[in-house]
């Protein structure tokens, strides 16, 4: 076996030109399955790692992906809001330890204002329970004070004591905007990799403050109330749009959820983060399995490349081979012998994606998570990784055999007389 190999690479070494290009198109798929597959955990990670630590999230009743949509990733709006009373009331049920409202609805220049109370800083949790922290400043202690996320400030170049205006409702035309109650950056949060890099945060009351003016969703007519003015006021929130809650013992959970269904203030709803996830990530990852799918594919065409070149080859080294059988090697050490030269260039062509692969994430993974929020890390192979590397190796194998066939049908007169 061992002088088989080294016949098999000093013959592949004759051929390394024509041999390099399908080792290089199977290193571009080890590349591209590898990297789909790193970037398909690590989305499907970062995805699930929204918001962790929170036992329970509850808003007016309406579906739990709605619910999850609205409150964590700012997506869609809420079809009802729920009464202040009721926060009071979650907050004093004897299960619960913590309560964070959340207030939504408002947005600058295209991202999302969340109004919220410091308890937000202390509680929200996200990837493994780590803590929001500040990359600059501080959290938001003055009425018009604004904690924004990374991605706000990286992309508007925003900094700590600058000035912003807000926007009544969601999107970029900003039409009603609250031009006459400014409010200062006092914090730039670190980046999460989260819809917390991408949204503006205030506190309840100054939610409050800047709609004094407004009834029904638009302006009261002939009614301003200087920003200055706005402390005379009760700044106390009518309704927010949901809250996350925290539990003293996880295993109360339901009898919590089974309490806010029944809640005879408004109807309610409150579902567990978790399987909402599983349940959101059930519809949207669909295109994860497309992308793979169309990795395969591309490594299938490399692998069939690895085929057409060694059959291409296989005519012109008849003569080669048949010299081979003359001095005495068997039909058998023939096959071996193409299908041991088609294992090692289906090897290097592995090595050199994976390779590649581990260099790409290393270079890629700072302007990914500054530019995406998406965090690649390097770290060892996992299950589905090995098992994709595996069926390459063998895929390449098992490619290799069909010359092995081929020569192996070639008969010993055939290979010293070609026909011409």
């Amino acid at each position: 076996m061992k002088a088989l190999v080294s016949l098999a690479w000093r013959s592949a070494w004759n051929r390394r030109f024509t041999l390099a290009l399908t080792v290089l198109s199977i290193a571009l798929s080890t590349l591209l399955l590898l990297g789909v597959e790193r970037i398909r955990t690590e989305l499907r990670n970062n995805f699930a790692s929204s918001v962790s630590g929170t036992d329970l999230i509850v808003g007016a009743r309406t579906g739990s992906t709605q619910l999850l949509l609205y409150s964590v990733f700012r997506i869609g709006a809420a079809t009802n809001n729920i009464q202040w009373k009721s926060v009071q009331a979650l907050q004093a049920h004897p299960g619960v330890d913590w309560v964070v409202p959340l207030s939504l609805g408002d947005s600058h220049r295209g991202f999302s204002v969340l109004a919220t109370t410091p308890a937000y800083f202390a509680h929200f949790r996200y990837g493994n329970r780590q803590p929001l922290a500040l990359r600059e400043g501080q959290a938001f202690d003055s009425l018009f004070d604004a904690v924004v996320g990374a991605e706000v400030a990286d992309k508007l170049g925003y900094r700590v004591g600058q000035k912003i205006t807000l926007a009544h409702g969601s999107g970029e035309l900003n039409i009603a905007e609250h031009t006459d109650k400014p409010f200062t950056v006092v914090g730039v949060l670190a980046r999460t990799g989260t819809p917390v890099d991408r949204t503006v945060h205030i506190g309840l009351a100054a939610m409050e403050a800047i709609h004094l003016e407004w009834a029904g969703g638009a302006p009261m007519p002939g009614v301003k109330i200087p920003a200055d003015q706005v402390r005379k006021f009760d700044l106390t929130p009518k309704s927010v749009t949901a809250a996350l809650v925290g539990l003293k013992n996880r295993a109360a959970v339901f009898g919590v959820q089974r309490w806010v269904s029944t809640y005879d203030g408004e109807p309610l709803m409150a579902i567990l983060p978790g399987v909402a996830l599983d349940e959101l990530w059930g519809v949207i990852g669909i295109g994860e399995n497309a992308l793979l799918a169309m990795s395969a594919l591309v490594a299938l065409v490399s692998l069939a490349g690895l085929v057409s070149v060694v059959m291409a080859g296989l005519n012109e080294r008849r003569r080669e081979l048949a010299v081979l059988r003359a001095v005495g090697a068997s039909l058998r050490h023939v096959m071996a012998l193409l299908a041991i030269e088609g294992a090692i260039v289906t090897l290097l062509g592995v090595v050199l994606g994976t390779v590649l692969a581990v260099l790409g994430i290393a270079l890629l993974s700072p302007w990914l998570q500054a530019q995406f929020g998406l965090a690649l890390s390097l770290s060892a192979p996992t299950l589905n990784e090995a098992m994709l590397l595996a069926a390459l190796l063998a895929a390449g194998w098992l490619a290799s055999l069909l010359p092995g066939i081929r020569a192996y049908r070639l008969s010993l007169a055939d290979g010293l007389s070609p026909r011409i």
